[in-house]
């Protein structure tokens, strides 16, 4: 059975699967960071994550963080453990805000005041909500919370409001296991694209050279 004809099945499912709403704040606790700038970064130490990155650097997961912080500073800091989600609350743009990262690293990172931790309860499965996340209802719920002109941001409390789907966790594994699927196949094809488009503008220059190149 091919992917879209499993997704098919899967939805047919979830139709008929028992699902509830809740406020993200009844599925688990949500804990805003507090400090980090970009100058505190060190080259090894304790593994950190940036809101920024969230939405620059990372994808859906990591079990590596592009910074670190000294151990000093890293007490003072709030804490992501394996399993942890982190949202970013603020961004110049709307879009890039309520952007969530799935943290799978054995060792315990920190992270700053621009982003919230979401430690998710037994009811939900943190790569469920990450992709809840990039939904469009996700997005029409964020922007009634979002406050700000140069700079938006939606709080944690703000963001606990917001209103989950909570299906059986079967159905949530179910689902993020297809769309696990679906993301491979959507980075296997741009890898291809990139390169295919790469081979074309070898082949441009090499002819327009050739074409160009006149006896002087």
């Amino acid at each position: 059975m091919d992917m879209q004809s499993k997704a098919k099945k899967l939805i047919k499912m979830i139709q008929t699967a028992p699902v509830e709403w809740k406020p993200l704040g009844e599925v688990g606790l949500l804990v805003r960071g507090n400090g980090l700038q970009k100058k505190d970064f060190t080259e090894s130490g304790v593994p950190a994550i940036h809101y920024g990155q969230i939405y620059t650097y990372y994808g859906n997961q990591t079990d590596k963080t592009l910074s670190f912080v000294s151990p000093e500073l890293a007490e003072k800091l709030k804490k992501v453990d394996k399993g942890d989600v982190v949202i970013t609350n603020t961004s110049e743009n709307i879009e890039d805000v309520g952007k969530a990262l799935l943290y799978l690293g054995e060792e315990q990172a920190v992270t700053g005041g621009h982003a919230t931790i979401f430690k998710p309860s037994k009811e939900i499965v943190g790569k469920f909500f990450v992709y809840f996340t990039q939904t469009e209802i996700f997005d029409k719920a964020k922007r009634k919370f979002a406050k700000g002109t140069k700079v938006i941001d939606v709080s944690a409390t703000d963001m606990a409001k917001i209103q989950i789907p909570i299906p059986p966790l079967e159905t949530q594994k179910k689902i993020v296991k297809i769309l696990d699927k679906f993301t491979e196949l959507e980075a296997t094809l741009e890898a291809t694209l990139e390169a295919e488009l790469a081979l074309r503008k070898r082949q441009y220059r090499y002819y327009r050279d050739f074409l160009l190149d006149f006896d002087n």
